[in-house]
């Protein structure tokens, strides 16, 4: 388990080198502009995303929304995914989803996440994968796409002996509505999703039998077509046999490194939040289209 990150990574590397890039329409429009998660790829198209997220807490909100100091914990997700296009009408992608976690408790500092360690303070190793399909519901447009992956976890308990917590043990069915639109300058472009989730099939898992309904909005302004910043607002509302919500702010940027290759950074603070913490996320993806 040690050295799944740098596998993803040399995957990740291997398969841009060796592949031939297209894309359609691209002298005028980057993909940073053109290939928002809405749009779909064409048949022998590739899309390989290996993003980085890590968050921090030393607060957190009860059931009543009443914040208190915690000891610090942290909780860093990597996650690869991989989508190809297989239909001649470049309405349907399938795809794999792998995640993996480093997790560490007792008011460590963030970064010791980095450690991969697995003793009484952290945990670390691959948390589920998830098989998916996109595809394009309406035919006349192309800006809107739904995303449904089917998780399925690795890891046999939540939280071990030591009190370390890794991911969720109940299976995961969620579904990811997309849409974009670009104003007519092209400077501007607004991005919503609406995710869902439906958690089942471990008694045990803290998700089991819950529902969850997660909203964004993202709008970015482009000064240049190879960079792009943008801020962004989301919601997450959790209801069943468990129940949590928080809400969350944010701004990052893009870039464009070459034709294949773009780069993403993202900061978001939650602000507000209900059986929940209430930290802070560092986010940094690379894409590759090809």
């Amino acid at each position: 388990m040690r050295n799944r990150i740098p596998i993803f990574t040399l995957i990740l590397l291997f398969l841009v080198k060796f592949s031939i890039y297209s894309q359609e329409d691209s002298s005028s429009r980057s993909n940073i502009q053109t290939y928002t998660p809405s749009k779909l790829l064409s048949k022998g198209q590739w899309d390989i995303k290996f993003f980085n997220n890590l968050y921090t807490q030393n607060k957190e909100a009860d059931a009543n929304g009443t914040s208190a100091k915690i000891p610090r914990a942290n909780f860093f997700t990597s996650t690869l995914d991989i989508f190809t296009g297989v239909s001649e009408n470049n309405r349907l992608n399938i795809g794999l989803l792998l995640e993996y976690r480093s997790n560490t408790i007792n008011d460590r500092a963030a970064t010791t996440v980095f450690g991969f360690k697995n003793d009484v303070n952290s945990r670390h190793g691959l948390s589920s994968f998830a098989p998916a399909i996109k595809w394009q519901p309406l035919e006349n447009v192309g800006n809107f796409s739904l995303q449904s992956a089917f998780h399925i976890p690795v890891n046999n308990s939540e939280v071990n002996s030591d009190g370390v917590f890794l991911d969720q043990t109940a299976y995961m069915f969620q579904n990811r509505f997309f849409y974009d639109y670009t104003f007519p300058s092209g400077d501007w472009q607004l991005f919503t999703e609406l995710a869902t989730e439906y958690n089942f099939g471990d008694k045990d898992s803290f998700a089991n039998n819950t529902f969850v309904l997660a909203p964004g909005v993202f709008m970015s302004y482009f000064p240049s077509s190879e960079a792009t910043v943008l801020g962004f607002l989301q919601h997450y509302q959790r209801f069943g046999d468990f129940t949590q919500d928080f809400t969350a702010v944010g701004f990052g940027g893009k870039y464009q490194l070459n034709s294949v290759f773009n780069l993403e950074v993202l900061y978001s603070k939650f602000v507000r939040g209900n059986s929940n913490g209430l930290g802070q996320s560092f986010n940094i993806g690379l894409r590759a289209l090809f």
